[in-house]
């Protein structure tokens, strides 16, 4: 045992001030960081490696490459260039010299370096005058180092100015990792059996600790990534069968009749549902003709006509007599879901209304009662469905529209306000089913991957602002024609009121000179309810020619006749965001067309627009947008805080996912409260790391 036990004994839980080589100033640091104690120091994984063993010489390296170069450091100091101050540092080694640049929260690197140091760099080769990388990742060498850096892969860790200002960068986070790593190796307790790690071919989990901070080679590293990627992976797996065990425990209503409304509804179509959609269909009739609950998740490419086996899910639910609520994000959604129900549901008296924020007090208490009476059969609204003055009398099943756009105590307020309710979601988000797996893993999942027969591929063009005359020409043709067409602006979240002035500027622009001699519209989302509600009816009345429009119209529009989109600041939008707006057209028998304008040069703004214009298939755009924003950012932390990872990548971790996923979800049903011994470590791993989700074990 070290010195620096003599006076405690340090373990997993230990305060992280009391880690030799922490101290008060680095502990405070830390734990601003979020990271307590030295089982949390230990979970705090590196970003990258620097790998010694492929080295460069500097006349070696290209431009574009990512290199490690070893030299000694020629020179350094502040510059000036441009009113913009930054750090500069050259080093050499026999074949030549590089530069390397920080610009940002340099104050920490100032007194770093000394000339003469061996030093390793890595990252990005560009070229100005020499070779060049801009902020690289080092390691200061020294001569007769300690153990922790003789390795030839070396870790880079995640950190902040505060954390590189008391001295926690690469080499200082291994220091005090290492010392760690030999005070508490011999604590750390495996919650997977020696058998467990057998069948599925994992090491040891101290193994796995020590390997992806201090590797030995290359196989070791990938092999313990594997194991902490596996953990992570299997206890949200183990999460999604347990809730999906407690929610068909759950004793609920049994509809197993379609029933004389789903039946009247049906036949009245005026066109022929998709095998998709009827083998959809099917599989809810077949949910609902059981005791447990139906959990279920919709996922549809914009058009593929979700809302349609919504209504006659709706319908045999309303048939046996219950209630049914549908919850939608938006204001403008919850209206338009209105509105097609209504239409939907003309050939049957179903008693249907409209539950949102803004509605008069008296309008509001009307439905209150007759929601209570049960005189209200069905009711479509946005969060107002979930006040506490909202009670039903026999609420029988809940349809929740992009449900990843509600918090999960939000879900879980609808579904209480029923007995044991069947649970229906849509989304118009595409997601990769494996990722899928860990969003919506407790629910069973249906695709409808089918556009009416009738539809043809929208074509996408990506066109400068210098070519907007020729769209206008071509616009002015497709309206000449009797169609119609849409100009959307972007609603940028720095500044709304710029937004507004913008597409403001657009609607003067094109009403009073560009298309002086056709009727334009304009909506936006701050204008009163009943001037937007007529500026939509003259759309879909066909008495508005172009409606020039906010991203109000990203969700829930449905106007056949629209067969061209402009996308004015295009590169300013997400993917997903892209594919939703463009949905807005081509639901008629027309060929449809897409104008992207773009004002931005950028790499990552040339790569969304040129997907968007290479595809339609919104499985494959909505993969491309994780890749690009990772599932943090594409569904918002707030609503999925536990797909928050420190090793797993939702999006790459294919196989990984499904070896846990079968794993997890067989000893669900093997030992469904994971009472036997030999799971009784991943019992107690999972409650101390999983109880804030417990609470929700029995909702989607």
């Amino acid at each position: 045992m070290t010195s620096a036990t003599t006076y405690y004994q340090t373990n997993l839980t230990t305060d992280i001030t009391y880690l030799k080589g922490v101290g008060p100033q680095r502990g405070g640091a830390l734990k601003r960081y979020g990271i307590e104690n030295v089982g949390q120091l230990l979970h705090h994984f590196p970003r990258r490696y620097l790998d010694r063993t492929n080295i460069k010489y500097i006349r070696e390296v290209k431009i574009g490459e990512e290199a490690v170069i070893i030299g000694k450091i020629a020179s350094f100091g502040m510059q000036q260039a441009r009113r913009r101050r930054f750090f500069q540092m050259t080093l050499n080694d026999p074949t030549g010299y590089l530069t390397c640049v920080w610009f940002n929260s340099i104050s920490w690197i100032v007194d770093k370096f000394q000339e003469g140091d061996s030093i390793a760099v890595f990252g990005k080769i560009e070229f100005r005058k020499g070779f060049q990388i801009i902020h690289p990742e080092f390691d200061i060498l020294e001569e007769g180092e300690d153990p922790v850096n003789t390795g030839k892969i070396l870790a880079q860790y995640p950190s902040t100015a505060a954390l590189k200002a008391v001295g926690l960068e690469g080499r200082g986070f291994r220091k005090i990792i290492h010392v760690a790593l030999e005070l508490v190796v011999d604590e750390i307790e495996d919650y997977f059996t020696p058998e467990f790690r057998d069948e599925e071919k994992l090491l040891s989990l101290h193994e796995a600790l020590e390997q992806v901070h201090q590797p030995n080679d290359k196989k070791n590293l990938q092999n313990a990534i594997s194991r902490l990627k596996y953990d992570e992976h299997f206890f949200l797996q183990l999460l999604m069968a347990l809730k999906r065990q407690a929610k068909e425990e759950n004793s609920g209503r049994v509809f197993s009749q379609r029933g004389k409304y789903e039946k009247d509804i049906f036949e009245s179509l005026d066109f022929t549902l998709t095998d998709a959609q009827i083998n959809v269909l099917k599989e809810i009739r077949s949910d609902l003709a059981r005791r447990s609950p139906m959990n279920r998740l919709i996922q549809g490419d914009v058009g593929s006509g979700k809302t349609i086996v919504a209504v006659l899910a709706a319908a045999i639910v309303i048939s046996h007599g219950s209630q049914v609520a549908i919850m939608a994000p938006t204001e403008i959604l919850a209206e338009q879901h209105y509105s097609s129900f209504l239409q939907f549901c003309k050939p049957v008296n179903i008693k249907i209304a409209l539950l949102t924020g803004n509605q008069k007090k008296a309008d509001k208490e009307k439905v209150y009662s007759e929601l209570e009476s049960g005189e209200i059969q069905l009711v479509v609204g946005t969060h107002a469905l979930i006040q506490e003055g909202v009670t039903f009398q026999d609420l029988g099943m809940i349809i929740v529209d992009e449900q990843h756009r509600f918090g999960v105590e939000q879900r879980k307020a609808l579904i209480d306000k029923g007995y044991s309710p069947e649970v229906l979601a849509l989304t118009a988000t595409p997601i990769p089913r494996t990722l899928a797996f860990t969003i919506h893993g407790d629910m069973h999942i249906s695709i409808i991957d089918e556009l009416p027969k009738n539809r043809l591929p929208i074509i996408t063009k990506v066109v400068e602002p210098g070519r907007m005359d020729q769209v206008y020409d071509f616009m002015k043709k497709e309206m000449d024609a009797g169609r119609q067409c849409f100009v959307i602006y972007p609603i940028i979240e720095e500044s709304e009121k710029m937004d507004w002035k913008a597409s403001d500027t657009g609607f003067k622009n094109l009403s009073e000179k560009v298309f002086i001699d056709y009727k334009v519209g304009y909506i936006h989302g701050k204008m009163k309810k009943e001037t937007r509600d007529e500026q939509m009816a003259a759309m879909a009345n066909n008495e508005v020619q172009c409606l020039v429009a906010t991203t109000v119209v990203e969700v829930g529009i449905d106007i056949p006749n629209a067969t061209v989109m402009v996308i004015e600041n295009a590169d300013r939008f997400g993917l997903t965001q892209l594919h939703q707006l463009r949905g807005r057209i081509g639901r008629g028998n027309s060929q449809s067309y897409c104008v992207l304008v773009k004002n931005s040069r950028s790499p990552e703004a040339e790569h969304r627009l040129k997907v968007m214009e290479s595809t339609s298939n919104g499985f494959k755009i909505s993969d491309e947008d994780l890749k690009l924003r990772g599932p943090g950012e594409f569904f918002g932390t707030r609503q999925h805080g536990y797909i928050k990872s420190k090793i797993a990548n939702f999006v790459e971790d294919g196989p990984i996912i499904r070896q846990t996923r079968k794993r997890a979800f067989e000893m669900v049903e093997y030992d469904p409260k994971l009472q036997l011994d030999k799971h009784q470590n991943i019992r107690k791993q999972f409650k101390e790391n999983y109880r804030h989700m417990l609470e929700f074990v029995n909702i989607s």
